[in-house]
Formats: C-alpha cells, sequence, structure tokens
C-alpha cells in the first residue's frame, strides 16, 4: 500500500497493490458490497456511478468487454474496461434476480452507504493485517489504485484518461496516478540485491 498526505487534508491518498484488492474484495460481506468495490477498484467507477450501473450497461464490443456509464462526472458518458470475471457475475446476478436489466446492481440510493461498506472492510483488514493504512482507506482510493495500476502496465496514459472520464492528462497525473504501483515499487528494488 502507498499512502501521501493530501495537500488540504489531514488524512491520506491510499493506493491498493492488487494483492490488497484482493484481500478487500474478499471482506466484502456480499455480493452487492463485492461488486461495488470491484466497479471502484476494477473499472475506475466513482462512488455515484457505482450507483447506476445496471447488467445491461456491460457489452461486448470489438474492444472487448465494457462497461458504459452514461452520467459520469459532469453528466458525461464514457465506456471502460470490465475484467470478463466481473461481467460474468453481472451476468449471473441478472438471470437471478427479478428486477429487469436496467435496474442498478447496487441497492443502496447514497453514496454513504459506500463509504460505510469501504470503512468497514478496511477496519477488518486493519485488525488482521495490524497495518494502519487501511485507516485512510476511502472509497475514491479505489479509483487512484486502478488508474495507478494501469499506468503500471504501461496502458497508454490518454487511454486510461479516456476510460476513466478525466478531461486533460494533466488532471490524471497530478491526481490519479500514483507515483510507482507498490507492484512496481518490488520489481525495481529486485533489480537491487541490497534491498
Amino acid at each position: 500500500m502507498n499512502l501521501q498526505q493530501h495537500e488540504k487534508r489531514d488524512d491520506m491518498k491510499v493506493w491498493l497493490s492488487q494483492n490488497e484488492v484482493e484481500l478487500l474484495l474478499e471482506r466484502a460481506s456480499d455480493t452487492q458490497q463485492r461488486i461495488a468495490f470491484a466497479l471502484g477498484a476494477r473499472c475506475g467507477l466513482r462512488s455515484h456511478e457505482v450507483l447506476d450501473v445496471a447488467p445491461e450497461d456491460v457489452v461486448d464490443t470489438d474492444a472487448g468487454t465494457i462497461l458504459r456509464v452514461w452520467e459520469g462526472k459532469g453528466d458525461q458518458f464514457r465506456e471502460t474496461p470490465v475484467p470478463r470475471d466481473l461481467a460474468t457475475t453481472i451476468d449471473t446476478i441478472d438471470d437471478y434476480r427479478d428486477a429487469s436489466s436496467s435496474s442498478p446492481l447496487v441497492e443502496v440510493s447514497s453514496t454513504r452507504s459506500l463509504r460505510r461498506w469501504i470503512r468497514s472492510a478496511a477496519d477488518q483488514l486493519r485488525e488482521e493485517t495490524d497495518d494502519r493504512g487501511w485507516a485512510y482507506l476511502a472509497f475514491h482510493d479505489l479509483r487512484r489504485t486502478w488508474a495507478t495500476a494501469l499506468s503500471s502496465a504501461d496502458v497508454d496514459p490518454l487511454l486510461v484518461c479516456d476510460w476513466g472520464g478525466w478531461n486533460d492528462l494533466e488532471t490524471f497525473l497530478e491526481h490519479y496516478r500514483g507515483r510507482y504501483s507498490p507492484e512496481a515499487q518490488k520489481r525495481e528494488r529486485g533489480k537491487v540485491s541490497w534491498l
């Protein structure tokens, strides 16, 4: 986990490693929470966008399986990749639930619920791991984690901006992309025998 002090607040920005993302997903208390966390950490959605995702928003295209975000920040439309396992989970839930495919997957009406969910899972992880960094995790940090993971995998930054709904590269680089993901740091440290 990487932490960085916010410039104008007392708390921290958090970037999780992919192993820590998996731990977080495992601590979700039910499928709705797991989907909400995955939409943040695997698709880069903002909390208010998570509340609007419906099964019909996941579509197969020539570019692969994508999630259509109809009303992102500023009511802007965008498309972002969705991992196959998350798409399969969403499709399966759609097959078994009584609601229509246009009904949201996450059945809460407030981002406050998402903040409570993330806080509960992070508190469990702090207790289990004795890592104080979990105390700073917020839902928006999942979006930061997603953006940095893509950057560390050498995905074109302009494409990351497009998928994430950022209007300019400067905003993305300054506020979302971490300096280096935990995986990139570990890879680079491995190049030095005494570290």
